[in-house]
């Protein structure tokens, strides 16, 4: 399964803040935010990864509004730390299969002309 990278995300920012964290990842369908944190960093992050290639599989296998739907009442009736999906993820951290299984599309740079 292919997915992206997408460093110095607003959306991560705004992750972290709430989370009162110095940096975090989110996941949105097959993109990894970042805030505070490169993508040469991240993918040396084994753990990390993995918890958010997770995420990038629960994003498959409940489809993209489902999944956020999901995810949020999980997160309002138990909290983040103990959301259903949060612990999948975090039981994933050593799953380095999940890296096996995913491919990273990287920006093609396009050539300028003038």
């Amino acid at each position: 399964m292919l997915f992206k990278i997408k460093e110095q995300s607003p959306i991560a920012r705004l992750a972290a803040w709430k989370l009162k964290s110095n940096n975090a990842a989110i996941v949105i369908g097959k993109t990894i935010h970042l805030h505070n944190a490169s993508k040469n960093e991240f993918l040396q992050n084994k753990r990390w990864l993995c918890h958010e290639l997770k995420h990038i599989e629960q994003f498959r296998h409940h489809g993209f509004v489902p999944f956020i739907v999901k995810y949020i009442a999980e997160s309002i009736r138990h909290g983040y730390s103990n959301n259903k999906f949060e612990k999948e993820a975090r039981l994933a951290e050593k799953d380095e299969r999940l890296m096996k299984n995913m491919e990273l599309i990287e920006k093609r740079k396009t050539k300028q002309h003038g």
